[in-house]
């Protein structure tokens, strides 16, 4: 991620982890893979997940369009997966998208 975010921004990559207590889970089948995000205002967006490398990693992210940062404060994040053996989720991360000069 890059070190702050704003209003309005597009291209910014959110790359989580799905981890299995400290080890990376094996995602490679999945087919579901999402990143739920919460806005400030308790609006939740789902955006499509993309592995980052082959899924082995556990990896998945997701880049923002135009629209998704509409909101400034606090947000929050997870990932979610379906494989074969289950459903998995990421830990809960949190950001903050700042206002602009203009």
């Amino acid at each position: 991620m890059v070190e702050e975010i704003h209003l309005n921004d597009i291209g910014t990559k959110f790359l989580l982890t799905i981890k299995n207590g400290t080890t990376a889970e094996d995602i490679s089948g999945a087919t579901t893979k999402e990143i739920i995000f919460q806005k400030p205002d308790g609006t939740i967006i789902t955006k499509s997940g993309i592995f980052e490398t082959d899924g082995t990693d556990g990896k998945i992210y997701c880049t923002s369009v135009a629209g998704d940062l509409d909101q400034t404060g606090t947000w929050t994040l997870q990932a979610k997966v379906v494989i074969a053996s289950g459903t998995y989720h990421s830990s809960i991360s949190s950001f903050k998208v700042y206002s602009n000069v203009s």
